[in-house]
């Protein structure tokens, strides 16, 4: 069976890898990025309906200044966003399984949120009143083992992972490329042997079509 790359930073490799060995996946994990916090000021509470979180690592990394937030509603994108949340204390009202676009959506005109995020993440105009902070950072790994990659199945949670694996991988043609969304399947570019798109968002889906792309004939 094919090698499914883990690229994305722990604390999540380690869950995706947990994922993929429930389904029989010959999962290894090389991380591109490690994850940590930065120092952030805390705005008035008062101005804000309720927090919005769009990664896990805000929830896990931003530190005792959730504490004075705790008791606004929370917005989710994911479950493992959504149970990092819960975990600390929020009481997580929806969880967007389909981007942040369409958790957005979800919520009415006019709200207005506190987005919890990392340094790269923007958030697209939207009709709720969206202030964001920046809490923690993803440092690029100096020198990730990418010795042996061919015939592999690498996972790319974000445009930012994809674009970093295509600047560190030259020899493409045997590598087929599994995207958590279209905006990551454009960030890796071309010459691989696939770019393939999960059919939603999430980790779960991105592991469905890997395991699909194990399973072809040709694999």
């Amino acid at each position: 069976m094919r090698r499914v790359l883990v690229l994305r930073p722990e604390p999540g490799a380690s869950e995706t890898l947990a994922r993929a060995g429930k389904l029989g996946l010959n999962a290894v994990s090389i991380p591109l990025f490690e994850v940590e916090p930065i120092a952030w000021e805390m705005p008035d509470p008062r101005i804000f309906d309720g927090v919005l979180l769009t990664s896990a690592n805000a929830a896990r990394l931003a530190g005792q200044g959730l504490n004075d937030l705790t008791h606004l509603p929370a917005y989710a994108v994911g479950e493992a966003t959504a149970d990092a949340a819960r975990s600390i204390g929020f009481d997580v009202v929806t969880t967007g399984d389909s981007g942040v676009g369409n958790l957005l959506d979800s919520i009415a005109p006019g709200v207005r949120l506190l987005h919890l995020a990392g340094e790269e993440r923007k958030v697209s105009a939207s009709l709720q009143d969206i202030t964001q902070i920046a809490v923690y950072r993803s440092k690029p790994v100096a020198a990730p083992d990418l010795t042996d990659v061919r015939a592999t199945i690498a996972l790319t949670h974000s445009p930012r992972a994809a674009r970093r694996f295509a600047e560190l991988v030259n020899d493409r043609a045997s590598i087929a490329i599994a995207a958590i969304s279209p905006a990551a399947a454009d960030a890796a570019g071309h010459g691989w042997e696939a770019v393939d798109v999960a059919e939603r968002p999430t980790d779960d889906a991105l592991l469905a079509l890997a395991t699909r792309l194990c399973n072809k004939p040709d694999a």
